[in-house]
């Protein structure tokens, strides 16, 4: 290893990809500033948030993807999602002909059920993390894994059996990449990796796993203020899986439809969405549901519906629905359902309670690495300071100051 650190020093030679991201980590900084290239993707058109034209394009860019991300590519990280891609990546998988079959490879490692059966416990581990400690937790050490263990695979040599249960399962794994990166407010990037997944699942014909990438979509453009497109994404969800919808599918996908009809004030298509989610929901047979949808619960409805009724004005209706959706085993989304059951305390002019609440939730997300429970939180204190600076919001600053998501979202000034 010494001989090594002096080539480097030296100029003889420089960190390959393993040695070049731990340096970034113990530097605290990127591959450019350290004078390193790896980061920086061969082709731009990785920053582009299009719907890969084959499977082919598909391992490539979500490669590259991979790759540039592990290397902390600042233009990609900080990189807007685009709202046209939205639109033309539901568009072109709903009229998509017969799904490409990926094709028999005869280069690279061989791959077996073995080797998908590997991939897919590993995800579901580092999904357990995302939960528990939220997306910034361990989103780099996915990355990290997709990039050096998955990338291999891909492009390995698979019968056609094996590769579409690869691309089922590397399309799972790539939308649990877009929802960390999404939890820790990469937006263009978790855009990115959810146009990919999509594409992974065309490929491997998983209609269903398809639907609740664009659930995800939809989940996101809701968060990030685009009601109207949020809609139909939900609708296309809705749509495009109809044949093989499973009741929980249904349900998830008019939970989100009316979490965006909720932000458009539109309360009547609001709560017809929300009566189809009950309905659906309370015909579900768990043995036929894919089993990464098995967390939407009645808990995780009932705090859909609360997001729905706080963002309506219906404070006391939101009250009710956010007592009744705590899971007891979903860290971040208890604190999500927390902070809305404050928020909808707050709405209602139960100040008091809204505080106690609000410090349940700062306990509860303690060991949470997640921008969107900042955001959470920070939007409760924005509503807390509009009713004036009272005794209870001065106690609650005074006992929550230590706290690591209230200094985050900016407590030192309240």
């Amino acid at each position: 290893m010494k001989r090594r650190i002096a080539s480097w020093e030296n100029g003889h030679s420089t960190p390959d990809d393993f040695y070049g991201t731990l340096l970034c980590d113990a530097y605290a900084t990127s591959a450019a500033e350290l004078g390193l290239n790896h980061g920086e993707p061969k082709d731009a058109a990785v920053l582009d948030a299009v719907y890969p034209a084959s499977p082919d394009d598909a391992i490539q860019t979500v490669g590259q993807l991979w790759h540039a991300d592990l290397n902390q590519y600042d233009p990609l990280l900080t990189a807007e999602p685009s709202e046209p891609a939205w639109s033309e990546a539901s568009l072109r998988w709903l009229v998509a002909p017969e799904p490409s079959v990926p094709r028999p490879r005869g280069e690279g490692v061989r791959v077996g059920l073995g080797d998908v059966a590997a991939v897919k416990t590993t995800a579901d581990m580092f999904a357990q993390l995302d939960d528990r400690f939220g997306g910034d937790h361990a989103r780099h050490s996915l990355i990290q894994y997709l990039n050096n263990d998955v990338v291999p695979l891909l492009r390995g040599r698979y019968t056609e059996q094996v590769g579409r249960a690869l691309f089922s399962t590397v399309a799972e794994a790539t939308l649990l990449a877009g929802w960390m990166s999404y939890d820790a407010c990469h937006h263009g990037l978790a855009q990115r990796y959810f146009l990919q997944a999509l594409r992974l699942a065309q490929d491997a014909n998983d209609r269903r796993l398809a639907g609740s990438i664009l659930s995800a979509m939809s989940h996101q453009a809701t968060f990030l203020g685009r009601y109207t497109q949020a809609a139909t994404l939900a609708r296309a969800a809705l749509m495009g899986i109809s044949p093989v919808a499973t009741p929980t599918l249904r349900a998830q996908f008019h939970a989100m439809e009316a979490r965006a009809l909720a932000r458009t004030g539109d309360v009547t298509a609001c709560e017809a969405a929300l009566n189809a989610a009950t309905k659906a929901l309370e015909s579900r047979n768990s043995e036929d549901e894919p089993e990464w949808i098995s967390y939407f619960d009645e808990a995780e409805l009932a705090a859909e519906t609360a997001h729905c009724f706080r963002d309506v004005n219906r404070a006391r209706r939101a009250v009710s629905h956010a007592e009744n959706a705590m899971s007891g085993s979903h860290v971040r989304s208890d604190f999500f359902a927390t902070m809305v059951l404050a928020d909808a305390h707050l709405r209602a002019g139960d100040v008091e309670e809204a505080c106690r609440v609000a410090l349940d939730a700062l306990d509860l997300g303690e060991q949470l690495k997640s921008a969107r429970c900042i955001s959470y939180l920070a939007e409760f204190r924005r509503n807390l300071d509009l009713t004036g600076r009272s005794a209870v919001a001065r106690d609650l600053a005074e006992q929550a100051r230590e706290h690591r998501l209230w200094i985050a979202a900016g407590g030192r000034a309240a």
